[in-house]
């Protein structure tokens, strides 16, 4: 304001002055209706252009019969979200985020400095923090058909509501009140809390999914409901679903052909057929399997772990026969960097539903397996109330407590229940088998892990993109600091929360062993009996966000560092392709991850015929600084997505993306 009344004390007019002067006091007396709160500067954030990159940190691959890859990325959100507008703009189906709940307890930082009770900001800190990477976000969301959700207490769900309403006056919201602890915690001078809240904003066509349970009243009060005739108003019929084939090789760090001599025999695979030929007897232990006589015509799959290590198949030689024969076994997937096969097999548990008719066999593929489809279920489905209220939501007990099992000697303030999120996502993607999802507040990756156990219960294949930063506690900052360390030291980054929560917990609950390597006890909740040691079959890939210079891209000597930027437009299938120098090739064909890169013009003829040469490359990238020369060469693909190179890179982080 006083720089308002210093311009008006320039108007030489007396008269126009005092008319300016009394139009702007009527303007501050009036109220807005609305959220309104002071926003404060970017913290610490670079406003202009940047030019990011994905550095490969590590992977874990449980599934090599599985293309789908989920990703982990280390980075500043703000950064991160920017990437992701580029790669993924208007094709996510669901963002589930978790942000801090600003307490007061100092959990969370703007402009470097902890965020306390006594800050008087604190809540347009917040709230500027949130609307910044809100509107990013809304960059990535399919505006026909998808859903956001955040999490949040009473501290902000005020303001964090009048927030989403201004940002997204086009979605349809919600708020779910969500019990987490039913015995209350304690407040000085207050009631004890109970719960916490999740607005859910549903866009175009998004509608939650009718489910067997309503996450409020007990199953029989749902049937009770359904039987005095409240079946128009809640009921459809389950649809008919996929029917999962379970991997023959065991997994868990103790499934050793050691440990298990007798489950330690190979399975010949008709090359020519891709069918299972014969099933040959255990091997002695001092036995190499280079020794065993192979069929000719045939190859020997063994259950062989990816680390190389001798493994075990999931049952004996004798009762994988009978599977061959009634059809309930069958060759998965070649995985060519391993050179092998994979084996699948029926469970005793789908057998049994063959058996009792939930399950009916409809014919034999060429392998002679048996083609499956669910039957439809009689079952009621019921619309999920907005509040829940059940044992497997208590965050104590299925979100600290799991961790602690896992991440031994490790902690993480407050992490969500893995059943709380798998059931807030579920109800949105049940019907979205490939869905893509992303959560940029990722704190200890309860959301990757709920995604896994939702694609093991109905066969799906969704991918989860998680992004968190790698900060450490106050108080491993305080004793990191005395110790004389710094934010880059290895000392101090080997302790943030990518790299000591996040992705350990990713790893273990995947491969199903916790940071000592011992097997995960216990089994999922809502599953067949699944096995927490069996982990899931995914792979997920960890990446540093870095950034790049704009002159070396624009003059190609950065390929090798955007070659994984590419891998993740382009579909993220297959693992990540990475260039072991600086030598650019002249192009890459690489149908095992659906893309191609053509990186100089001249080889333009050789390059589409080995790209048509190849059905399952869906995305083409042309380098070329002639927008003509693109047009021309993008024509010869009418059937694939193209993509300039290095133009359509540069021009996208070239512009303002805050704007």
């Amino acid at each position: 304001m006083s720089a308002i009344n210093d311009l008006i004390a320039q108007i030489e007019d007396e008269g126009l002055r005092q008319r300016i002067d009394a139009e702007v006091k009527r303007l501050l007396k009036q109220k807005k209706f609305g959220l309104v709160f002071e926003e404060h500067q970017p913290e610490g954030l670079n406003e202009g252009p940047i030019y990011p990159c994905l550095q490969v940190m590590d992977e874990v691959k449980h599934s090599p019969d599985n293309a789908l890859w989920h990703a982990l990325i280390e980075a500043d959100n703000y950064y991160a979200l920017q990437l992701l507008a580029y790669l993924y703009s208007g094709m996510v189906d669901c963002i589930y985020i978790d942000p801090p709940y600003n307490t007061g307890a100092r959990d969370w930082k703007y402009n470097n400095d902890y965020v306390d009770s006594a800050d008087q900001y604190r809540h347009s800190k917040w709230l500027s923090m949130m609307k910044r990477r809100l509107l990013l976000a809304k960059k990535l969301l399919n505006p026909k058909d998808s859903v956001l959700i955040v999490t949040i207490d009473e501290k902000e769900y005020l303001h964090l509501g009048c927030l989403l309403e201004e940002l997204f006056p086009e979605a349809r919201m919600q708020m779910v009140t969500i019990v987490t602890n039913p015995f209350g915690q304690e407040r000085n001078q207050q009631l004890a809390r109970c719960e916490e809240y999740a607005f859910y904003l549903f866009f175009g066509e998004a509608a939650p999914c009718p489910q067997l349970d309503d996450l409020l009243n007990n199953r029989q009060q749902n049937e009770d409901e359904f039987s005095v005739g409240v079946v128009a108003r809640h009921g459809v019929t389950v649809p008919t679903e996929h029917v999962r084939w379970e991997r023959l090789l065991r997994g868990g760090a103790d499934a050793l052909r050691k440990n298990n001599p007798n489950l330690f025999y190979p399975v010949f695979v008709d090359i020519k057929n891709y069918r299972i030929q014969g099933v040959g007897d255990p091997i002695d232990k001092d036995v190499s399997i280079e020794e065993i006589l192979v069929p000719e015509g045939c190859i020997a799959a063994w259950p062989i772990k990816t680390n190389g290590v001798e493994g075990r198949w999931r049952c004996s030689a004798e009762y994988f026969r009978d599977l061959v024969k009634k059809g309930y076994a069958r060759v998965g997937e070649y995985d060519k960097k391993l050179n092998r096969y994979s084996i699948l097999y029926l469970s005793k548990a789908t057998m049994q539903r063959i058996e009792n008719g939930e399950i009916e066999v409809i014919g034999r593929d060429s392998q002679n397996a048996v083609v499956l489809n669910k039957v439809a279920s009689k079952q009621q489905l019921f619309s999920v109330k907005t509040v829940w209220n059940r044992p497997q939501h208590r965050a104590g007990e299925w979100g600290t407590r799991y961790i602690r099992n896992m991440l031994i000697n490790r902690t993480f303030p407050y992490p969500k229940s893995l059943y709380a999120v798998k059931d807030s996502l579920k109800i949105i993607v049940a019907n979205k088998p490939n869905a893509l999802i992303v959560d940029f507040f990722a704190g200890s990756g309860t959301t990757l892990h709920s995604v896994n156990l939702l694609n093991v219960e109905d066969g799906g294949h969704r991918r989860c993109i998680m992004v968190t930063n790698n900060e450490v506690s106050e108080q491993e900052a305080k004793t990191l600091t005395k110790q004389g360390f710094k934010p880059g030291d290895d000392e101090w980054e080997r302790l943030g929360i990518a790299r000591y929560v996040n992705w350990p917990r990713t790893v273990c609950s995947i491969e199903g062993h916790d940071v000592n390597g011992q097997p995960l006890k216990g089994e999922y909740l809502g599953t067949d009996h699944r096995q927490m040691k069996d982990g899931f079959p995914a792979n997920c890939i960890f990446f540093k966000l870095n950034f790049l210079d704009k002159t070396q891209v624009a003059l190609g000597r950065q390929f090798r560092e955007l070659l994984p930027l590419l891998w993740m437009k382009a579909g993220a299938t297959g693992g990540c392709p990475q260039l072991s120098n600086d030598t650019v090739p002249q192009m890459l064909i690489l149908p095992e991850n659906k893309f191609a890169v053509l990186t100089d013009e001249k080889a333009f003829s050789e390059f589409m015929e080995s790209v048509n040469e190849h059905d399952d490359i869906r995305m083409v990238y042309l380098v070329t600084d002639s927008d003509s020369m693109y047009r021309e060469m993008s024509r010869c693909f009418p059937k694939r997505q193209t993509c300039q190179l290095y133009r359509d890179y540069l021009d996208n982080f070239r512009i303002n993306v805050t704007r």
